[in-house]
């Protein structure tokens, strides 16, 4: 199979497909792959470390996604690159369709095979390729929180952990999985006072036994969120329906009602979010203020930490690239269900039922489509 790596465009986006010791697991299976000319230079590889890799160079995205079978991306597809898509071409890569109707249109109209990282799942129903984005941004969220939480961007002027003599900055943390979790061991880390509220009771038991009283581990319901929010300093928005539309949990009312400089932090945005006041924003202009509250809401915070999360994704795709590459995408489908959850569009039918649904439109068992 050939497989093709673009570059990355999406704003302050620097991760990339595949590193090149991925790459190597390829081409020493028989694999071509083709890597657009300093797709890796943001994280550090130049184009002769892919080249020692086995890979050759293409200086256009036009031309890797004209030669490749299957393209491998970090971000979803922006409109140019979807324009490039053809007929029975494999995409594999983030998608977030639920919240996105132009990008879900282009799919669909350009018929070729869109495999969803976020949606592939694994035999203890968990979400085996977002996992490792979801612990870098959860980890993320508390640094980025702590700084709209300075003056200068609008906050209260807090110190998370504040010092002797002085309080600690209230954080709530909402969705007890795997954000929740690594936002509560940062936070804890740095002194906060801590709330996480899930509905979940065997997360709300794996919280309290690895944190012990240093987290409120709370049963989310209507009015424990509206109580908690109202009264924190940092919110963090870590809930996550997979394929979905994030619920908008927090509503434009209770920003109202909140401290004038607190902040939040919504990492369940690429899923549209689970903030009523929420809009997607990028590395370049990361926050804004609703009500004197001020949002964080980038839609692709672990690029900010390119370097570590390329490798943390490309541990956790490699098994599922190779099986692809090596089986073809029909009888790969066909022999993983986990995988097959995790296709999104394809032959011009969305066969992903959550984002159907999301989208009030048709919907195509997967099964059916394969035959």
């Amino acid at each position: 199979m050939i497989i093709g790596i673009p570059t990355e465009i999406k704003n302050h986006e620097y991760r990339v497909g595949m590193v090149p010791s991925s790459v190597r697991e390829l081409t020493i299976k028989g694999h071509d792959v083709f890597v657009q000319s300093d797709a890796g230079i943001g994280i550090g590889f130049t184009n002769q470390d892919y080249i020692d890799a086995g890979a050759s160079i293409l200086e256009t995205a036009a031309e890797v996604f004209a030669q490749s079978d299957m393209i491998v991306k970090v971000k979803e597809p922006q409109a140019i690159e979807r324009a490039m898509l053809r007929e029975d071409q494999i995409l594999f890569t983030y998608l977030h369709l639920a919240p996105d109707m132009p990008q879900t249109e282009d799919l669909i109209k350009s018929k070729s095979v869109c495999i969803a990282y976020e949606t592939v799942t694994d035999d203890r129903g968990g979400l085996p390729l977002l996992a490792p984005m979801s612990e870098v941004a959860g980890r993320m969220s508390i640094q980025a929180g702590a700084r709209a939480l300075e003056k200068s961007l609008g906050g209260r002027g807090m110190l998370l952990g504040g010092v002797p003599g002085v309080e600690p900055a209230k954080v709530v943390i909402i969705g007890g999985g795997m954000v929740g979790t690594n936002a509560a061991q940062m936070a804890v880390g740095m002194g906060a006072d801590v709330v996480v509220l899930d509905r979940s009771i065997d997360a709300l038991r794996r919280l309290n036994v690895q944190f012990g009283s240093s987290v409120k581990a709370i049963y989310s319901t209507a009015d424990a969120i509206e109580r908690h929010v109202i009264d924190a300093d940092l919110v963090i928005g870590g809930v996550l329906v997979p394929g979905a539309a994030a619920p908008k949990l927090v509503t434009r009312d209770m920003i109202s009602r909140m401290k004038p400089g607190s902040a939040i932090v919504d990492v369940a945005i690429d899923q549209g979010g689970c903030v009523e006041t929420s809009y997607a924003t990028t590395h370049q202009d990361p926050t804004y203020i609703v009500d004197d509250v001020v949002h964080y809401c980038v839609a692709n915070m672990p690029g900010a930490v390119a370097r570590t999360s390329t490798f943390a994704l490309n541990n956790a795709t490699l098994p599922y690239i190779l099986k692809l590459a090596n089986l073809g995408y029909k009888k790969a489908l066909l022999a993983d269900q986990h995988l097959l959850n995790g296709l999104n569009v394809i032959h011009g039918k969305l066969v992903c039922k959550e984002v159907a649904e999301a989208l009030a439109l048709e919907f195509t068992e997967a099964k059916i489509m394969l035959g």
